[in-house]
């Protein structure tokens, strides 16, 4: 079994690993726009505001990156009781596979981290958050909750950001925990002393980490190992994975170590690059693979998420796709799931392109549709195509339809150089896709008056346009269908 065949059989694996996460979370908002004066009330830029996103950041990024690769997870941390809090829970539990075990202090607010960006540049980024050490009662709550919920998982990731969930020795207590019930530990650190996390079984700092807890320079890759094995030895932990962006990563365990090259074809944003780490490794570690393939996955998810925006995820298609790069068809690669769909428009918006879309059930596929897509992908930079799936279409048209099933029409959508992405929804309309993706460019034929189409005024809502697009006439798929009909009878 080559190395990549068995990468494939580790990815399909975790769907029966079981995590266990506990540190601290917080939410992180994007508010992007655009900059075109400077105040006149200071010498500082006006941000025309044009969207808002809110994702899960620190521990939550990694429970949404185990829930991503396949497998499950439970996150045990700390949260105020406001809105943050509530939203936080909200989009834990839209994950599916998370389960929130979130300790509510009515005397600490949620950590929210706001970016404000301008395009691509990110102009400025505002905290709301406490470091004070926790209450006594949310501390001992937290270690109950882990302890309690132990028995259930393969693994135990701590998520240390610094901002007081693992700290006043609860790290340590966590770590003795879980090796008394014979769960291994990894830990993405925090601070220069790594003698907090003394037992656990990996450690996963990045080159400046590492170089604050080694006290190093540790600038090229013999160096790094060298720093990672001293501290390793120095802090009692079983092995230490240096993220080294650009290099790869170094893997230095008790009795070797390894270097793993780079995976990113394009860096975008190495925002919570480590997070997908760390929930990969985890992930591989809890379906029964060895460090050093755990750490061979994490590689590959990790050269997918920095070409990603923001706090983003590595979704098991994505890394089934990277891992088959030889094989996968062009057309196979722009099938995209919901949530792969609005990581990719988030990129393509912030590299300055128009991301146009347009929706239908393209059940045998005529010149008109041609034309259709052609003209839409005329009127944007990327072009989305929202495809019914086979039980909206049977909803909307009969129980007689579609004629071909939706793989078989997502394939001969995607293989037209017009679709770029192509992603099939099950509702009746394509209202949430569209929310969801938040296109530039809404594109509909011209037998639909424009009150009509659906999802034309949130479009223009946030800054979007609407075209019509012309028909191509004596094209009908329903007509066609008739035909054949009547030539069989």
């Amino acid at each position: 079994m080559t190395e990549t065949s068995g990468l494939i059989s580790l990815v399909s694996a975790l769907a029966g690993a079981r995590v266990l996460c506990v540190g601290d979370i917080m939410l992180d908002k994007f508010v992007s726009g655009e900059v075109e004066r400077i105040s006149p009330e200071a010498p500082v830029p006006v941000l025309r505001i044009a969207r808002e996103n809110a994702m899960l950041g620190g521990a939550g990024n990694v429970a949404r990156n185990v829930v991503a690769l396949g497998a499950s997870v439970s996150l045990i941390a700390t949260v105020g009781d406001d809105a943050a809090g509530e939203e936080i829970e909200r989009l834990l539990l839209g994950l599916g596979h998370a389960n929130p075990g979130l300790v509510i202090d009515e005397n600490r607010p949620t950590a929210i981290k706001t970016r404000f960006l301008a395009g691509t540049q990110q102009m400025m980024r505002a905290d709301w958050e406490t470091t004070d050490a926790l209450a006594e009662e949310t501390g001992e709550a937290i270690i109950e909750a882990a302890q309690a919920a132990l028995a259930d998982h393969q693994v135990m990731v701590l998520s240390d950001y610094g901002k007081g969930v693992l700290g006043d020795g609860r790290a340590g207590r966590l770590i003795e925990l879980a090796k008394a019930a014979g769960i291994p530990v990894v830990v993405d650190p925090k601070g220069r002393d790594y003698g907090v996390y003394r037992g656990a079984d990996l450690v996963t700092p990045n080159r400046k980490e590492l170089r604050d807890a080694a006290g190093a320079a540790a600038t090229g890759v013999d160096e790094v190992i060298s720093a990672a094995a001293a501290v390793r030895a120095t802090s009692g932990l079983g092995a230490v994975l240096v993220t080294l962006s650009q290099d790869g990563m170094a893997l230095v365990t008790e009795a070797d170590s390894h270097h793993l090259a780079a995976e990113a074809q394009e860096v975008f944003d190495v925002s919570g690059a480590g997070d997908t780490v760390v929930a990969s490794i985890a992930s591989a570690l809890a379906a029964g693979a060895s460090l050093l393939d755990a750490a061979r996955l994490a590689n590959v998810a990790a050269g997918i998420v920095v070409g990603k925006v923001g706090t983003a995820a590595a979704y098991m298609a994505e890394v089934i796709a990277t891992l088959h790069h030889q094989d996968i068809s062009r057309a196979e690669a722009k099938l995209l799931s919901r949530a792969e769909a609005c990581d990719r428009a988030e990129v393509w918006r912030c590299q300055g392109l128009k991301v146009g879309f347009t929706n239908g059930c393209f059940d045998l596929l005529h010149p008109g549709h041609v034309s259709l897509l052609a003209q839409a992908r005329g009127a944007s930079d990327r072009l989305i195509v929202g495809l019914n799936s086979d039980a909206s279409v049977e909803r909307l048209k009969g129980e007689d339809r579609p004629i071909q099933n939706e793989a078989a029409r997502a394939t001969v959508l995607a293989s037209l150089q017009s679709v770029d992405m192509c992603v099939i929804f099950d509702e009746d309309t394509p209202l949430e896709l569209i929310g969801a993706l938040k296109p530039d460019v809404l594109v509909k034929g011209a037998d639909y008056a424009m009150d009509q189409v659906v999802g034309a005024e949130e479009v223009k809502s946030w800054g979007g346009r609407v075209v019509l697009a012309e028909l191509e006439e004596g094209f009908s798929t329903s007509a066609t269908i008739a035909r054949m009909a009547g030539d069989a009878s």
